[in-house]
């Protein structure tokens, strides 16, 4: 059993939740344990950039804690990887950056997305394609617009081909916009 704590709740993971809080036991389904703003990260399969996105933004965020205002998640465009974790090299270079990887688990772009406030997609194809499966374009954001000394309409390249180091600006990358990020999602949340 896993118990993850925060300032409100102590969370027991399992199939079905529970969720102790100080007046007493409740139980909740995923999209109830939603809290504010949703916001899902997209690349191609979801094995590389945007479970390291994911991953990172989500820690950040509970460090300011912003996880009670936000939600965040990763897919993928292709369900090549479903149920699969993230890649090695991806979890090997989140544990460089102080990041756990390991329970990681690929999604394809599904209903259980379509109601995020923000898409962040990792590169202009996978905003095209987002636009495609019918998502308002205004609810879709580049990863790297949230870095002021990005260049415009930069992107996540894909790492996947490359080598330690592509992960490594991968990594950095996404890091340079994490503060942009969160001042979004400072000025956004309810």
């Amino acid at each position: 059993m896993l118990v993850s704590w925060n300032s409100y709740y102590c969370y027991i993971l399992s199939s079905a939740p529970q969720y102790y809080s100080r007046e007493g036991v409740f139980r909740m389904t995923e999209s109830d344990t939603r809290s504010g703003l949703y916001l899902v990260f997209v690349c191609t399969g979801n094995i590389c950039r945007s479970p390291m996105a994911e991953i990172i933004v989500r820690d950040e965020m509970e460090k300011d804690m912003l996880d009670l205002v936000a939600t965040v998640d990763s897919c993928g465009l292709g369900g090549w990887h479903v149920g699969q974790g993230a890649d090695e090299r991806a979890i090997a270079e989140l544990r460089r950056g102080g990041h756990d990887g390991g329970s990681h688990r690929a999604a394809k772009l599904g209903a259980e997305h379509m109601d995020a406030d923000l898409f962040i997609a990792m590169d202009k194809g996978h905003r095209e394609a987002l636009i495609e499966h019918g998502i308002d374009p205004d609810k879709i954001r580049l990863m790297r617009s949230f870095d002021p000394n990005s260049p415009e309409d930069a992107d996540v390249a894909d790492p996947y081909y490359g080598s330690t180091a592509d992960f490594e600006t991968t990594r950095k990358n996404i890091e340079a916009a994490v503060p942009g990020l969160l001042d979004w999602i400072r000025a956004n949340h309810d």
